[in-house]
């Protein structure tokens, strides 16, 4: 008989399940699988949890197998080829941004419209805010698109414990380092910590966010 493996190091993971939801295991927080709404309240759950991710479940959070019966198909369509970062460098910071890993949670260009301009090109400015007012705002970037280096050090991860949020109307963001299984390690993105998956279902580029939420106009039950 096989002995079971000991010491083990304990997972916090997302395993997109084939066309179907993602399924959620937290073995490193002792309360189990923390998963938080918009207004950082916790969401108490099973573990393991089956978190929706076709965008039809009654309460848009946890599966109740309506990708089932609308065919829904778990399939990655984008084929990765804008998958680059370009940099942004100033006088005193400089902005990396990869524009395929864009959840489009909109933090920077609404709070720094001088730096993240919509409608310019370039469209990021790092000379026009001071590097802390910058750094507040990419450090607020769920999907781990935007980055900064000083002096030609890149910004660390934070140190935060494995857990969910729940965006309104938007993805799932993960922190903590929460290992998305099956899928291969983002090109070009500075951070291993943090990144969004996408709850929509109309992602191109499954099971991340791409912003879809947005285009199609994605809602919550009830707030």
């Amino acid at each position: 008989m096989t002995k079971p493996k000991r010491n083990q190091p304990k997972k916090a993971r997302l395993i997109p399940l084939q066309d179907g939801p993602l399924l959620y295991e937290n073995e490193v927080n002792p309360e189990g699988n923390v998963i938080y709404d918009w207004h950082g309240n916790e969401i108490s759950c099973e573990e393991p949890v089956c978190l929706c991710r076709c965008g039809g479940s009654a309460d848009k959070l946890f599966c109740d197998g309506t990708h089932v019966k609308i065919g829904f198909s778990g399939r990655k369509e984008s084929d990765g080829s804008v998958n680059g970062r370009r940099d942004y460098a100033g006088k005193r910071i400089t902005i990396h941004d990869n524009r395929y890993l864009c959840s489009h949670a909109g933090f920077c260009w609404r709070e720094l419209p001088a730096v993240f301009r919509k409608e310019a090109r370039p469209w990021i400015d790092p000379d026009a805010a001071d590097p802390e007012d910058i750094i507040a705002v990419i450090e607020k970037c769920p999907s781990g698109a935007l980055s900064y280096s000083i002096d030609g050090v890149e910004q660390k991860d934070p140190e935060r414990k494995p857990a969910a949020i729940v965006a309104k109307d938007g993805p799932y963001c993960l922190v903590g380092g929460i290992e998305v299984v099956g899928c291969e390690p983002r090109a070009e993105s500075v951070s291993t910590e943090h990144c969004c998956c996408c709850r929509c279902g109309s992602s191109k580029n499954k099971p991340f966010c791409d912003g879809s939420h947005d285009r199609i106009d994605f809602k919550d039950a009830k707030d």
